[in-house]
């Protein structure tokens, strides 16, 4: 015997009717999945329970075939009613006509021209914007100078860190040309140079910092 056909109504079993929306759905997506590989077509599917359930299955991407699905169906709304889109961007540039109107009276009453027509409560608003509008400009200049100041403090501390360690540097220096003096003359000849007025370069006297070295070899004495 063939099987009988199943009337076409909702079935008011719950049990009978999970069941069969179970098996559906599962032959449902079966039979997209073997569309989208034997005609290489982009499909997908969505399907919401009774309860709220979503089940799914796209080929791709869901997300991309919901996006080509809208761009499509906009181009097929515009081919099959184009006035309507014709008074659609009407209106929009309309709205945009307006808005741009009235940002240039507002920027133009901001100047303080064009200010006939306003009473008192509408000068008052004017006011109160404009003294916002100085209030963050201060604050953003005071932040912009704080940020700056913070920057020169920042590298007076590096430059004075290095001429700290250039003058340690300097000193050191100074004690090897010292000690080398000593071991060319000997104390007694450096103790002399320095009554005769020679200031070896090292000499703790600042104000001779800058004088050169001037190396001389004894003659042996018979």
């Amino acid at each position: 015997m063939g099987r009988g056909k199943i009337a076409i109504r909702r079935i008011d079993n719950s049990t009978s009717r999970q069941v069969t929306f179970s098996k559906r759905r599962k032959g449902l997506i079966k039979k997209a999945k073997e569309l989208a590989i034997l005609c290489d077509a982009e499909v997908g599917l969505v399907i919401f329970s009774s309860t709220g359930k979503l089940y799914e299955y796209a080929s791709t991407s869901m997300r991309t075939s919901i996006e080509r699905y809208n761009h499509l169906k906009e181009e097929h709304e515009q081919l099959l009613n184009p006035p309507s889109e014709v008074k659609f961007w009407q209106r929009e540039a309309a709205n945009l006509r307006q808005q741009l109107q009235n940002l240039q009276e507002n920027q133009r009453q901001m100047m303080g021209e064009q200010l006939y027509g306003l009473n008192v409560k509408d000068l008052q608003n004017l006011e109160n914007q404009l003294e916002m509008s100085l209030h963050g400009i201060r604050q953003k200049k005071e932040q912009i100078l704080t940020n700056e100041i913070q920057e020169l403090n920042r590298k007076g501390n590096i430059i004075h860190q290095e001429n700290v360690e250039l003058y340690k540097k300097v000193n050191l220096i100074r004690q090897e040309n010292m000690e080398l003096y000593k071991k060319v003359y000997g104390t007694r000849d450096a103790n002399e140079a320095s009554g005769n007025g020679f200031i070896p370069y090292g000499s703790n006297n600042r104000d001779n910092a800058h004088i050169p070295i001037h190396l001389q070899l004894s003659q042996q004495q018979t």
